[in-house]
């Protein structure tokens, strides 16, 4: 008989061990935690973060995970919910190449709440990470560009399958209940791309994600089952989810060395607006202007984007995050785009508003990448000034340095945990092999 793709994939990460993790993926595995760490401390101090962990701390239970940036320990469920919104709360976490989701919000946020109540070392922490990246990013290859279009929010949709399998393999399942523990995954897939705008919405889709797939892995473990035909079958995953997909991208190459491509954000809004942000840092490496005496600016986008984000009066800093007018403004004015830049009381300043009034947006479609950009601004005294960004800073291909990611970290989890807390956290991810994830994970509570 024919296996399904999910017992292929439950065969494939149940014989998942350390010793197969390539040095390369490791080394990004242990990238992504330190951000993720830094993020979600940051984000843990958020109004979206505290009301997170108010939420899991309320719900009481059996004390099994730390909720990041402090408060009682809580169980695991409670704890991936709340870290995960804590993680996407200042819209500085991961994204892969494909479809721009996030990683870590749904699997670092199960696995390290996971790992924390079973006992898990550090080396079983790394293993779980990189099968639940791999999970996730198969998931999205069979279904994405489709899941995408039609309204479904990939982080999310995407994710409660990597979260499932990283808490999956923390809790030793067989290959029997990996399976379905993946069928009671895609049960609960979801998350709505309607998420923009003034509320908090987009900060909540990570939080039932992590959540899901941490209940899906301790159902199963307790001898729920669950459907092997949750891709293949004809109400399944992707057909329910997509109008195109490829199913045997899911299952593609299983034996080969997996390549794990992780990005990173420098500034703290939604990634396709990157590539704007670093056109207006590069023009203010020319000029430093005044922001009143813009007269017009023209953004050129790939057509694959050049319809989003174009809010020009976001009300709040959620809206601003994902307001390309609003983040190339202030850009320009402060040459930052870090948390700090998004506070509601720089929103309505009056060269910002004009420098974003006057921005007119064009779909470009010789422009070479998805997310390219090209800005020409042009002064009321008749100067122009003019540059283009196909690979933003923190991507593949212009990517941040350790050095730079460690910079990023200390300014997120200084302001938390200290100076000498954030060395310590810092110090304990790049030894985590050594040491195993309860340890690690005491060091995120609030100074």
């Amino acid at each position: 008989m024919n296996q399904t793709s999910a017992e292929r994939l439950a065969q494939h990460f149940h014989g998942f061990t350390y010793a197969r993790v390539s040095d390369a993926t490791r080394h990004a595995v242990k990238r992504l935690l330190l951000d993720y760490l830094g993020v979600a401390l940051a984000g843990s101090q958020s109004g979206s973060g505290r009301i997170g962990r108010e939420f899991a701390r309320r719900q009481a239970g059996v004390a099994e995970a730390t909720l990041i940036g402090g408060g009682p320990a809580v169980p695991a469920v409670n704890a991936s919910f709340a870290n995960a919104i804590s993680s996407h709360s200042i819209e500085l976490d991961d994204i892969d190449v494909l479809a721009l989701f996030h990683f870590s919000p749904p699997v670092y946020s199960a696995a390290l709440a996971v790992g924390e109540a079973v006992g898990a070392s550090g080396e079983q922490l790394i293993t779980a990470l990189a099968a639940g990246c791999e999970m996730m990013e198969r998931v999205s290859r069979a279904a994405n560009p489709s899941l995408r279009n039609r309204g479904y929010h990939t982080t999310p949709t995407a994710g409660v399958f990597g979260a499932t399998i990283a808490a999956a393999l923390l809790m030793k399942l067989t290959p029997e209940q990996i399976v379905s523990a993946l069928g009671l995954a895609g049960a609960q897939a979801s998350g709505l791309m309607e998420m923009y705008g003034p509320s908090m919405q987009k900060r909540f889709n990570p939080g039932p994600t992590a959540r899901n797939g941490v209940t899906a892995a301790q159902m199963a473990s307790l001898g729920f089952t669950g459907a092997a035909t949750i891709f293949d079958g004809e109400r399944g995953f992707l057909r329910a989810f997509t109008d195109k997909h490829d199913v045997g991208a899911l299952v593609e190459a299983l034996d080969a060395p997996y390549e794990l491509l992780i990005e990173f954000k420098p500034y703290s809004c939604a990634r396709p607006i990157h590539n704007a942000i670093d056109c207006a840092l590069a023009i203010r490496k020319q000029t430093v202007p005044d922001l009143l005496a813009i007269e017009h600016i023209v953004m050129e986008r790939h057509p694959d984007w050049a319809h989003y984000h174009q809010n020009k009066t976001p009300e709040t800093y959620h809206e601003a995050q994902v307001s390309l007018p609003y983040s190339v403004a202030i850009a320009l004015e402060e040459g930052a785009a870090l948390f700090d830049q998004y506070r509601n009381d720089k929103l309505k300043r009056e060269g910002v508003l004009h420098a974003a009034q006057v921005m007119e947006f064009r779909a470009e479609p010789s422009l070479p990448r998805g997310v390219s950009c090209r800005m020409t601004m042009i002064m009321k005294d008749g100067s122009s000034y003019v540059a283009q960004v196909d690979d933003p800073k923190g991507s593949i291909g212009n990517p941040m340095s350790d050095d730079e990611l460690r910079a990023k970290f200390d300014s997120l989890a200084r302001p938390v945990i200290g100076d000498a807390g954030a060395a310590r956290l810092a110090d304990a991810v790049a030894a985590v092999e050594a040491s195993n994830v309860q340890a690690l994970m005491q060091l995120t509570a609030r100074a």
